[in-house]
């Protein structure tokens, strides 16, 4: 046994800058690698479960070093390359490596001494498999429902408990409590069977005699035969929404052979990504144009790390990815497939499953933390997937061979992490997970970000286009619906003007689908008396309380704090309130008082907060069991259906005039996303843009399809006003609950920065919501020079934040620091 003296860096998972040094009992020398968890007393009487950096044998100076208390892996559970990543993180986006550690790991890998367990209702109850320490904790959690691992310690009269804590998570005996309320639920589906009545051929024959008189029910039974292979060797499963497509039918039709005793409908757990054929598909023929672009891209990844694939929507950019993922896996090498959000991406995961079948991972904070631990492993392993699909935690996966990284619609919001640090953009933390790991980088999208298409246009990127369709399809075509005009002629109808609500009816007569965008949930944004103008808001956040006529509540979007409506206004007693503006919840509303008899769903986060509602939105949409689909921002991404024939875009003005500089580039690339929804298959799709501004330079440009158009306009503006690509954007903000001391805090950091940085410090400035939660905010923003050395900025940044806190009388104010903000 090695006899000398080891000591080991960790990285806790707390917000402390440096590493801390440990030292390793003797009995423990050869069972330590970097890369692994032990367990270790930081501060009193607290245990965190830290990460080995590295393993030396130099003691600290400035303290006296504990020993480590025990080791819980086996091998490493992080590799050194995503080590330099998160060293990377930490560095670029001004946060420490233990806030990035948080971020990274499962939460089952990430045990404290606060951590609280909870029963599991799952487990089975075996318990001779447990030892006698592990069934006293059990025992007392169903006593006590709940136990910090605190508890546990004094429980077993130890001082650590983590050993048989993680034994106990891997046995599935117990819960993180924060588990259960992210506890993943499988998709469950409907399915059709015989009933035990009409099971035989007799009866079955006495049951198509007593249909004849109803010919759908009798091609519903029909159908059920053949797609359940019912005298075949091989019996199947039939799916309730594949019967009723077969034979063109309706759910009530199907309830009427239910009714008639002859089928029964039963539920079943088919898992959230699971297909009804795991066999693979063949890949689609490419056309010649996405031939084309794909050897482009092969010739620029060749000699650069990252290519931007500019398509319009519709144009096959996933047939690109696809077959390029086919080359890598060929190759023996692995791919990561980013996406903004994974909740709004049911078709792609699909789609990638029908090529890849198993070997497709899917990874995201929805799933519990045993799954992701569960998938975690199997990646570190190299094991199972050759392809993981993933939202932006994705890219903390432990890769053993990642050749290859697609960030789909990578101009969007959702891969900016705001809460907490590190607040970082997957797009850009891709790039450099690819040079650690060696690996390229597709960006695509049919809108991409300013920043992107500049450094595409500049060389930096690679550049490919598909400017056409897939099929030869046309791009919709695109109508402005003038709101000041029609009501002028007093030709609206509620929220909807006369060219809009024509063209939903003659689409529905028409037997097509419709999707209505309006980026704003609820019944009313704003509730106001009409005598003196008093508005009721949140006491907790400087906003007006939205009101949601499902529960009638007002309620704020920031806190969630709600309160009844109010019955007379607070201001002036007065009975004369009314709602000031519209969102999804009216327009559902009105249409279903306008349009007797259409199916009109909403989906926007007040419909899909459970999470087989979006799947299941999804399915019915895609079954054409709903007409119109009303919804926020989350209609515009990963929709793909053959019978949207129109899309509506019910105010384009409250987008354009959101006080940011993004605001036209953004509005740009919703209103181009939301349309590119329509007309997907045969017929041309049609989109009608209801404002009051019909002229606006974003709308023409909408229009006309034009998005180069629009990028030389914001590149003028951007180069004018020193903006980003230009200039880059560091973003400071102060918080406390005392008004007064935030302001004077917010100056006096001001003070600081401008010592050597003058005139790119712009603020303190209240933001347009300036209280959130009870923390008052103050902004201040920093600009520099694009060709200035951001490293010395970025640690200049950091020594000022340094003497702010020093100073006793800010040190409760607490600064966010936002490197790249959007």
């Amino acid at each position: 046994m090695n006899r000398t003296t080891k000591f080991v860096d960790v990285i806790l998972p707390v917000a402390v800058p440096n590493t801390f040094t440990y030292r390793v009992p003797m009995d423990l020398n050869d069972l330590v690698v970097p890369g692994q968890r032990v367990v270790v007393e930081f501060g009193r009487r607290k245990r965190y479960s830290a990460l080995v950096r590295c393993i030396h044998e130099k003691a600290p100076e400035a303290y006296q070093a504990k020993y480590i208390e025990s080791v819980l892996d086996e091998s490493e559970i992080v590799t050194e390359s995503q080590f330099q990543f998160w060293e990377w993180l930490a560095d670029y986006y001004l946060c420490t490596i233990g806030e990035v550690m948080v971020s990274a790991l499962p939460a089952s890998f990430k045990l404290a001494s606060e951590t609280k367990l909870i029963s599991n209702p799952d487990f089975d109850r075996d318990y001779d498999r447990l030892s006698d320490k592990e069934f006293l904790v059990v025992e007392a959690l169903e006593i006590q429902m709940v136990l910090s691992l605190m508890d546990v310690s004094e429980l077993l009269d130890q001082k650590t408990v983590y050993p048989i804590v993680k034994s106990l998570l891997e046995k599935k005996a117990v819960l993180i409590e924060e588990e259960l309320k992210e506890r993943y639920q499988p998709k469950i589906d409907s399915f059709v069977k015989l009933s035990a009545e009409y099971s035989n051929e007799e009866k079955l024959q006495i049951a198509f005699d007593e249909l004849q008189r109803a010919p759908k029910q009798l091609e519903l039974l029909m159908r059920y035969v053949e797609l359940s292979n019912l005298f075949g060797n091989s019996k199947r499963e039939v799916r309730k929404v594949n019967l009723q497509k077969s034979s063109n039918a309706n759910s009530s039709q199907v309830n009427q052979l239910v009714k008639k005793g002859i089928v029964e409908i039963y539920q079943k757990e088919v898992g959230r990504l699971q297909l009804d054929e795991l066999e693979t598909n063949s890949l689609l023929n490419l056309n010649e144009e996405q031939e084309n672009a794909l050897n482009t891209i092969n010739k620029i990844l060749d000699e650069k790390r990252v290519c931007l694939l500019h398509g319009v929507t519709g144009s096959g950019k996933t047939e690109v990815y696809v077959r390029k993922i086919k080359e890598v896996i060929e190759q023996g090498g692995k791919a990561l497939y980013l996406v903004p959000e994974i909740a709004l991406t049911t078709q792609l995961i699909h789609r990638l499953k029908r090529y890849f079948g198993n070997r497709v991972g899917v990874y995201h904070s929805k799933f519990n933390a045993q799954e992701r631990v569960e998938i975690w492993n199997k990646v570190l392993k190299g094991e199972g997937y050759d392809v993981v699909i993933g939202a932006r935690s994705a890219l903390f996966l432990p890769f053993q061979k990642l050749d290859l990284i697609i960030v789909d619609e990578e101009h969007e919001n959702s891969f900016k992490q705001f809460d907490p640090a590190p607040r970082y953009n997957a797009r850009d933390a891709s790039m450099m997970l690819a040079g650690i790991t060696n690996s390229k980088v597709i960006l695509g999208t049919a809108t991409p970000s300013i920043e992107t298409y500049w450094n595409a246009n500049n060389q930096n990127y690679g550049l490919v286009e598909l400017k056409n369709r897939f099929g030869g399809l046309k791009l919709p075509e695109v109508f402005c619906a003038d709101i000041k005009e029609e009501k002028r002629k007093k030709t609206m109808n509620g929220n909807f003007t006369s060219f809009l609500l024509s063209s939903v009816r003659e689409a529905l007569e028409q037997g097509e689908q419709i999707i209505l965008f309006q980026n704003r949930r609820g019944y009313a944004p704003q509730c106001s008396c009409e005598e003196c103008g008093w508005v009721p808001q949140c006491t907790r956040c400087d906003v007006s309380l939205t009101y949601h006529k499902y529960d009638n509540r007002l309620s704020c979007h920031y806190c969630g704090y709600s309160v009844q409506p109010f019955r007379v206004c607070e201001g002036c007693g007065s009975h004369k309130l009314q709602m000031m503006g519209f969102g999804t919840e009216q327009i559902e509303e009105e249409l279903n008082t306008l349009l007797n008899g259409a199916r009109i769903r909403r989906m926007d986060l007040d419909t899909t907060r459970n999470k087989n509602a979006y799947q299941n939105l999804l399915q019915s949409f895609e079954d054409r069991e709903i007409d119109i689909l009303v919804g926020t921002q989350m209609v515009t991404k990963g929709l793909d259906f053959d019978n949207v024939s129109l899309v509506g875009i019910l105010n384009a003005d409250q987008m354009l005039n959101f006080p940011d500089f993004r605001a036209f580039e953004r509005s740009y690339q919703l209103m181009a996303q939301v349309s590119g929804r329509a007309g997907r298959r045969q017929k041309r799709g049609k989109v009608i843009v209801q404002t009051w501004n019909p002229n606006h330079w974003i709308i023409q440009k909408v229009m006309a399809n034009d998005f180069t158009g629009m990028y030389k306009q914001e590149l003028l503006e951007r180069r004018n006003f020193n903006y980003p690509p230009f200039y880059r954007l560091i973003l400071l903000t102060v918080k406390n609950k005392d008004k007064a001391l935030a302001d004077s805090g917010a100056r006096a950091l001001t003070k600081l920065l401008q010592t050597k940085l003058k005139g790119w410090v712009l603020g303190p400035e209240y933001p347009a919501i300036s209280r959130v939660r009870n923390y008052y905010l103050l902004n201040i923003l920093i600009k520099f020079d694009r060709n200035a050395s951001p490293g010395k900025i970025k640690r200049y940044v950091t020594d000022c934040i340094i003497d702010f806190k020093q100073n006793k009388e800010f040190k409760a104010c607490v600064v966010r620091i936002d490197v790249d903000p959007i």
